[in-house]
């Protein structure tokens, strides 16, 4: 009994070397593709204890995932809803900030900031403008990505040689579409966005659930897309659920989790063998991958749970048996590697581990690159035929899951500063074109700085986007102006020619504030603006399209001219109609001041709420606290002291005792019986009535439009980016 006890012992121990030696990251000069090792991600959940009460615990959403992603390859990361999958795909495209584990590319350890700028990642909802054609979206998308490196006419035949490889010639000039808006079919809008993410010929791109919502023909389409792309040289990540056996065939490397737990890794043909090690066999006929898929979960339903499975992964050892073929409950003995029921005698042991020690690719001194040679110099015999010539598959079926030691890792890790693209593929990866020569990625993307173009030049390319998308969908500010011209007839022709009496003055003062309430009111519409594009935003500069400054800068300027036409517009109709006084450039100027800081106020709004239904009540709410706090209600010499500060950042206070000013201020006489000039109104006001005083006015209103726009900003830099705390 001690002799079988030893032989076991040294049986586990064997196993345990090899799956070290086997899922160490190898050593430098190792092209492969990406690396990970012991990638954990910890939460604090709360949760029920014994007693009833809620306490803190940490939970592991993803545990000492250890392997790899081969160069040139499909890697598929499957398994059952909670595995893990769309957590898992984050933590390697370096959206996660507290992750503990090591992503390498290359051999060379990656920061997140690096990986952003190396890679593409592709949502799971696609998120482009609607009223954008195709070929005009995968242009946007050059000049974001490829910056000034490449002159116009070459942007045009990398972007059409893309639209070409992905199957999108005859939808070349047609809308995006929405719900509204008939556009381009539910397949071709997810190639387009895989077009926007590798126009850049990213060395790694991530793809979550890219098949979602696709009838079988178009996500059949879509993976083999994805599937010329990694031929091109590119490391593909992706996640799927459930796939067709014809996207099974499309698929290089597989990882299956279950509970943030590795189950399997290695290749598609390869999980037969795996299932048969573990003692399963697939029944005929039957799909091996939706096998192992079941016996996950009849392991996750059992006492023994999914760590079993993750233990064989890790040290060949069988997980004990289930009391039936099928969702069954076991004994409650705990199970144990060396001994009890299940665990004695040597069937339990895969002994498969010792033989397969001198197959893996980093034994026998050989690392994969040079085993890539010697598959070379054998006539390619060795080479698996679902791989490309020049690429190498490495699939391990045992995979560790312990922390490898720092020291045995050939890595080294690259700063931000000092990183250079290390491809030279095209623009275009996946048209499977490639390119040595000046348009190669070195010459596009090898300058330290984190960005493509130029501050000026992305500020011109958002602004040309900006006003493409308003020309082709006029209605929002259309919808204002026509807003503004009703009311300024409407005014006009109920307020003309006011008396020179007391009531004259009131009808003034009643116009001036409902002109100002008009002018704020008018924003509201602007509230979806930003919701609508900030899961754009958020795509385009997760991977450094352009600076969210620029963004801003650019959101200003394309505004700047439709709200002066509105202030224009409405000034004309009234002015001459009411007999105002006053000077008539600032009665422009203050209505354009006004549109600029309700404007800023609104989008600003729009950045902090999560839908348009509360940035809309939000809006509503604060625009009634400044109507109740400007000064007409109550003036503000007269204003409770504890709501002093209300009256200064009401943003109508300024462009009403402005308009005042402009209107009142002097000699004149307003009112015959009793005699009223403009000076004793705005004094019985507690008005200034100094001359320069109403310029302030537009000079604090301006600096509200730019404060709001700096929160604006600084919401868009630090608070809207795409990964998980």
């Amino acid at each position: 009994m001690a002799k079988q006890q030893n032989h076991r012992h040294r049986d586990l121990e064997a196993a345990i070397d090899m799956a070290q030696q086997q899922q160490r990251p190898p050593a430098a000069g190792f092209t492969g593709g990406l690396e990970f090792t012991s990638l954990t991600y910890t939460v604090v959940k709360k949760q029920r204890g014994a007693g009833g009460e809620w306490e803190k615990k940490d939970v592991d959403l993803l545990h000492e995932i250890t392997g790899y992603a081969p160069k040139g390859c499909v890697t598929a990361v499957m398994g059952p809803s909670g595995a893990g999958k769309s957590t898992f795909l984050d933590a390697l495209a370096g959206r996660i900030s507290s992750l503990d584990g090591r992503v390498a590319l290359d051999g060379v350890q990656m920061s997140p900031s690096v990986i952003k700028r190396t890679s593409a990642y592709v949502m799971q909802d696609d998120r482009l403008f609607p009223m954008l054609t195709v070929y005009e979206t995968l242009m946007f998308a050059a000049d974001f990505r490829l910056g000034s490196a490449l002159s116009v006419s070459d942007k045009r035949v990398r972007v059409d040689n893309l639209i070409e490889q992905l199957g999108l010639t005859t939808s070349r000039n047609t809308y995006i579409g929405d719900e509204g808006t008939r556009g381009v079919s539910g397949g071709e809008r997810r190639r387009v966005s895989i077009g926007v993410d590798i126009i850049h010929g990213p060395a790694l791109l991530f793809l979550d659930e890219p098949t979602s919502g696709l009838d079988s023909t178009s996500a059949h389409s879509v993976i083999e897309k994805v599937h010329d792309i990694a031929c091109a040289g590119s490391t593909v990540v992706l996640t799927i659920h459930q796939p067709s056996s014809r996207i099974l065939q499309l698929l290089d490397h597989l990882i299956i989790l279950a509970r943030g737990q590795l189950m399997y890794s290695g290749g598609p043909k390869d999980v037969t063998a795996h299932l048969g090690r573990m003692g399963r066999k697939v029944p005929k006929g039957e799909n091996s991958i939706e096998n192992l898929l079941d016996v996950i979960q009849e392991y996750d339903q059992s006492e023994f749970g999914v760590k079993a499975l993750a233990e064989f992964c890790l040290t060949g050892l069988k997980p004990r048996k289930l009391a039936a073929e099928g969702f069954s409950t076991v004994s409650s003995l705990a199970p144990t590697p060396l001994s009890g029921p299940g665990a004695g005698g040597e069937d339990d042991f895969d002994h498969s581990l010792r033989s397969q020690h001198s197959k893996s690719p980093w034994s026998s001194g050989f690392t994969p690159s040079r085993r890539a040679k010697k598959d070379q110099n054998n006539g390619g015999k060795n080479a698996p035929p679902s791989l490309s010539p020049g690429f190498h598959r490495y699939a391990p079926e045992i995979v560790m899951g312990t922390p490898t030691p720092l020291s045995s890792i050939s890595v080294y890790t690259v700063n931000e500063a000092d990183y250079l693209t290390p491809t030279d593929r095209v623009a275009g990866a996946g048209t499977g074109t490639a390119s040595t020569g000046a348009h190669g990625m070195n010459a596009l993307q090898g300058h330290r700085g984190k960005f493509a173009n130029s501050y000026l030049r992305e500020v011109l390319v958002l602004m040309r986007r900006n006003f493409t998308n308003i020309w082709r969908t006029p209605e929002l500010f259309l919808s204002r102006l026509m807003v503004l011209t009703i009311m300024g007839i409407l005014m006009a022709t109920m307020f003309t020619k006011p008396k020179a009496d007391t009531q004259g003055i009131t009808n003034r003062l009643s116009f001036f504030i409902f002109t100002v309430c008009v002018f704020f009111f008018s924003s509201n519409d602007a509230v979806p603006a930003f919701i609508q594009e900030r899961f754009i935003f958020i795509r385009e500069t997760s991977h450094n399209a352009y600076r969210a400054s620029a963004y801003v800068v650019a959101g200003v300027i394309t505004y700047l001219p439709f709200l002066l036409l509105q202030s224009a517009v409405y000034a004309f109709i009234v002015w001459w109609a009411i007999e105002l006084h006053g000077q008539f450039l600032y009665f422009i100027v203050m209505l354009y001041a006004s549109l600029l800081s309700t404007n800023s106020f609104v989008v600003f709004i729009s950045s902090i709420v999560p839908n348009f239904i509360l940035g809309y009540a939000a809006v509503i709410a604060f625009t009634a606290l400044f109507f109740l706090f400007c000064g007409y209600f109550v003036n503000s010499h007269s204003i409770p002291l504890g709501w002093k500060w209300m009256n200064t950042i009401s943003t109508m206070k300024y462009p009403y005792e402005g308009l005042l000013m402009n209107e009142f201020r002097g000699e004149r006489v307003f009112s015959t019986d009793p005699p009223l000039n403009g000076d004793a109104i705005l004094d019985s006001l507690a008005i200034s009535v100094v001359e320069d005083r109403k310029w302030w006015m537009v000079l604090y209103l301006l600096g509200w439009a730019v404060f709001y726009r700096v929160l604006f900003y600084l919401v868009l830099r630090f608070a809207s980016k795409n990964k998980r705390k």
